[in-house]
């Protein structure tokens, strides 16, 4: 029997440009594709916590996610820290979720210029 657990899957993406279009495009291609690799459901996600990189300030990625039917989730987002050499116009995510997946078999998802931040996890 499979017992249900507290998750937390992480994924980011890069963004073009700081625009309010580019980062509400890519956060909620991240979010639905980290939701279609683990098959979790609306019901099942307890938070989202977002990170920016500094360089990203037209749109809070929380708005984004409401665009999506995020608006009875709790959303929080804050700055990235600046460290030199870090990944440009990249939004980090961290979704906590109910699932009976196993932890090595959770799928964190990185897309665009962020797919360099974990190149140690499969495709």
């Amino acid at each position: 029997m499979t017992t249900e657990r507290v998750r937390a899957i992480r994924g980011a993406t890069t963004v073009d440009d700081d625009s309010t279009a580019s980062i509400g495009e890519r956060v909620r291609e991240l979010l639905i594709e980290i939701q279609r690799r683990n098959s979790i459901a609306h019901d099942d996600i307890i938070s989202v916590f977002f990170t920016a990189t500094p360089d990203l300030t037209s749109m809070f990625p929380a708005a984004a996610a409401r665009d999506i039917g995020f608006g009875d989730v709790p959303l929080i987002c804050a700055t990235e820290i600046d460290v030199v050499g870090a990944t440009p116009k990249c939004v980090r995510v961290m979704l906590h979720v109910y699932s009976t997946i196993e932890r090595d078999k959770i799928r964190h998802t990185y897309l665009h210029g962020a797919q360099g931040l974990r190149d140690d996890l499969p495709e």
